[in-house]
């Protein structure tokens, strides 16, 4: 890269801030120019700083020294100053002058500066002394004065690093361990740190360290592109926000990603996730090197001894062409994998199996030898994908070394769409591909309560590749899932069963938590969708497994016992049964304790309590996700469900679950004397306090009942709450897409179902309580549920007699509650 002659007018602190700025201005440089550019061109101005600062305090024998990521030249817009001034020991007043003739100008500029003043022995002991002083001096570089004194300090660092290595390494190794521990994984966060997340900017920097202990060394194809993607990410990052951050927000995304040149945020995350995925795939090879060196280096010289100088390494046949050598799946010595085009899953299979690694020389082998298999699959490859998958958690790492080098794309070509695809829904903790691993994973724990576990597993390995094409994903994931079955050499029954699994993947879980289930129709409509009992079994296991393996907010006891009972009935009806007639729900005897004491009171009654777990579940295993249980009873008068949903709204209480339904109370008798059959709306919720302790259920109560009578204005309470979140000048996200109302295709002969996607919010089911009641329909019940920070609700409502809106009128129900909620 060429540096402008005269990069700036002058050695001062404002000729330099505006040759710095003009250099970050200039659209023509690429990342890496730009970092190099503007390590030069502060490498001149300290160099002047220094040579002037030396002269004035008389101090010889003293250097300025570059290190850390300056030290390297990738000095991103942002980035800390990181400076070592070494001196010989002299005069101290003098060193001190020295250093504040240097210091000030960087701190005058308001720039980061982390500095040191050391003599060579000092740094080499803070070293001894300091993991992360050692890293950063690994890079040290000479900047201004005596080159002898850095050049000294630097062969010292090196021969130390090396001499230390079989302690140093393994506490690196730690250090690494509880980072990513705390950071998370930076292939999969949406909002991932660049720099310490696992597989960021600073495992980049371990893996040099370790390749300079020259006791193990990385895999180098695409270290050197992934770690400069990162750093012209952070780059970008740094210029558009103005600000020394290594966190990607949301919120910056589409910035960031128009600053590169991409497309857009999904882009440029794949793009990212692609470059840490290859940083961390390299990480976990290099320390199993590492590992493997050192235990080599503590036994070998005795077994040597033992065995007069003798030793070769011991191999354990695990399959046809495969081995077990020094703790790593490898090739047997016949191997032929240009003859063999099963031996890829063969082998990968044996490693999860064996709960091994494969090692990386074998799977690169394995890529440029191995020949495609025929179409459709042989036999013996399909039960080695299939055994592959069963193996639980052991598959993810053997999975992630076939990736690694492009064998997962060569045998299943669809994979290529889904690989590191975002997910933009914080419900799910995965990308797109390591969410169908991940199901597979969960799948593996249930193949002994199914009649077909290779249909289950390979059904939850492809559930979702039609997030790599436009539309719904479930559509399209039918297509694909019956090509895919075809080619890995299914039946043809088969491959319509794996199939339907796809397709109908989130049916169970949609149908149970937002549909009646009392409701014949529902039932019914399952049933025909699924056709069988052994595909409902499959079906059942999947749910759960893909459930599992999407995130901690998109499973729960309750769910499962939903889904359990839909099953239970869809089961019944695929027997022959008939769907049961729709009766009452039948109240448990809390909820009858408190419509009859509504009824006889005439006024709202209710009940909240902690919510228990469910049979089978650890309440040491963490905090309940149903949160606490609210059980309400009203009698039957208009406005309940915006009443009671902007009470909630008010005293902060987060909705998880909220069921509505209507009860009759044959023989109750009213406060008044009236008959008995009077109606009581039940209302059983599951809520959250945002923060702080829950309210007490007598301040609840009271103010239901003012709502109820109108003397409590809820909107407008609800109005001030909001503008003074909007005002808070913290408030910061992304933009949240719209909501979306629409009325479910044929879902029920007893009531028009209303569903609703929005953004959650304070006051989300308020709006739409008073919009329903504004329409002049009734809720017979309502089925809400909030995953991450999508609202999912679902409204059987009916006009004023008791029957289904026409079409018609439905569909202006759904435009008029989608205009209110905009």
């Amino acid at each position: 890269m060429e540096v402008p002659a005269e990069p700036y007018e002058d050695s001062g602190p404002s000729g330099y801030a505006a040759a710095r700025l003009r250099l970050l201005q200039e659209e023509s440089r690429s990342g890496p120019s730009r970092r190099s550019g503007l390590a030069k061109l502060t490498d001149d101005w300290l160099e002047a700083l220094f040579t002037t600062a030396a002269l004035a305090s008389g101090v010889r024998g003293a250097a300025l020294v570059a290190v850390g990521g300056y030290g390297r030249g990738e000095l991103s817009p942002r980035s800390d100053l990181d400076l070592l001034l070494l001196h010989d020991g002299g005069d101290p007043g003098a060193v001190a002058a020295l250093a504040d003739r240097v210091w000030y100008p960087v701190w005058d500029l308001g720039l980061a500066l982390d500095h040191s003043v050391r003599t060579p022995a000092e740094a080499r002991k803070t070293a001894g002394e300091d993991l992360k002083v050692h890293l950063g001096l690994l890079d040290a570089r000479h900047i201004a004065g005596d080159l002898g004194v850095t050049a000294g300090l630097r062969t010292a660092v090196l021969a130390d690093w090396r001499n230390l290595a079989p302690k140093r390494l393994p506490e690196l190794h730690e250090l690494c361990q509880e980072r990513a521990a705390r950071q998370g994984e930076l292939q999969y966060l949406l909002e991932p740190d660049l720099k310490e997340a696992r597989g960021g900017l600073r495992d980049a920097t371990a893996l040099r360290a370790v390749a300079a202990s020259w006791l193990a060394d990385a895999p180098r194809e695409g270290l050197d592109a992934a770690r400069r993607r990162l750093l012209d990410v952070r780059d970008a990052l740094h210029l558009t926000t103005g600000r020394a951050t290594d966190r990607l927000a949301l919120q910056e995304q589409d910035q960031v990603a128009a600053a590169l040149g991409l497309l857009d945020a999904d882009t440029l995350l794949r793009e990212v996730y692609e470059a840490a995925r290859t940083i961390a795939y390299a990480g976990d090879v290099t320390w199993r090197e590492v590992g493997r060196v050192l235990r080599a280096r503590s036994v070998r010289p005795r077994l040597r001894a033992m065995l007069g100088g003798k030793t070769a390494p011991e191999r354990t046949p695990l399959a046809e062409g495969v081995v077990e050598q020094d703790g790593e799946v490898v090739l047997a010595r016949t191997a032929r994998p240009e003859r063999d085009a099963v031996l890829p899953l063969r082998a990968a299979a044996a490693a999860a199996q064996s709960g091994l690694p494969i090692s990386l020389h074998a799977v690169r082998r394995l890529a440029a030898a191995a020949r495609p298999l025929p179409v459709p699959w042989p036999a013996e490859a399909r039960e080695e994908l299939v055994t592959l998958l069963g193996a639980g958690e052991a598959t993810i790492p053997v999975w992630e070394a076939l990736e690694a080098e492009g064998l997962i794309t060569r045998l299943l070509p669809d994979w290529e769409r889904v690989r590191c695809r975002p997910q933009r829904n914080p419900v799910h903790t995965w990308t797109v591909d390591r969410h169908l691993v991940e199901t597979a994973v969960r799948a593996s724990a249930f193949t002994r309560r199914v009649h077909r576990p290779d249909l289950l597993l390979t059904a939850a390995l492809l559930h979702d590749f039609g997030k790599g094409w436009p539309g719904d994903h479930s559509v399209a994931g039918e297509i694909i899932a019956r090509d895919v079955a075809t080619r890995i050499g299914f039946e043809r029954a088969d491959v319509g069963v794996i199939a339907t699994l796809v397709r109908h993947h989130l049916l169970l879980v949609e149908t149970a938590t937002r549909r009646d289930l009392d409701d014949p129709a529902t039932v019914r409509a399952v049933a025909d969708a699924v056709g069988s009992t052994g595909t409902l079994e499959l079906l059942h296991a999947l749910t759960e497994a893909d459930a599992l393996a999407t995130g901690p907010a998109a499973w729960s006891a309750w769910r499962a016992s939903l889904v359990a009972d839909l099953v239970g009935r869809v089961a019944a009806v695929l027997a022959g049964a008939e769907p049961a007639a729709p009766q009452p729900a039948a109240p448990s005897a809390e909820q009858e304790r408190l419509a009859i004491e509504a009824f006889r009171t005439g006024g709202p009654v209710l009940s909240l309590r902690a919510q228990p777990p469910a049979h089978g579940e650890d309440a040491g295993d963490g905090p309940e996700p149903l949160g606490v249980e609210l059980l309400i009873a009203v009698p039957d008068q208009p406005g309940v469900l915006p009443a009671v949903a902007g009470v909630l709204a008010m005293h902060r209480l987060t909705v998880r679950t909220a069921e509505l339904r209507a009860a009759e109370l044959p023989g109750a008798v009213a406060a008044d004397g009236s008959g008995p059959g009077a109606g009581v709306l039940l209302l059983d919720w599951r809520v959250a306090a945002e923060y702080g302790a829950l309210p007490q259920a007598a301040r609840l109560r009271a103010d239901l009942v003012r709502a109820l009578d109108g003397s409590l204005d809820i909107p407008a309470r609800l109005a001030e709450r909001e503008r003074a979140y909007e005002k808070n000048p913290h408030r910061r996200g992304a933009q949240a897409p719209p909501p979306r109302v629409t009325v479910a295709p044929a879902g029920s002969r007893l009531a028009t179902v209303i569903e609703v996607r929005a953004q959650d919010a304070p006051g989300l089911l308020h709006r739409i309580g008073h919009a329903l009641e504004a329409a002049k329909v009734r809720v017979r019940s309502a089925h809400v549920s909030t995953l991450g920070a999508n609202a999912v609700d679902a409204f059987y409502v009916t006009g004023p007699e008791g029957a289904p809106l026409p079409d018609g009128e439905a569909a202006e129900v759904a435009r008029a509650l989608e205009g209110a909620l905009r």
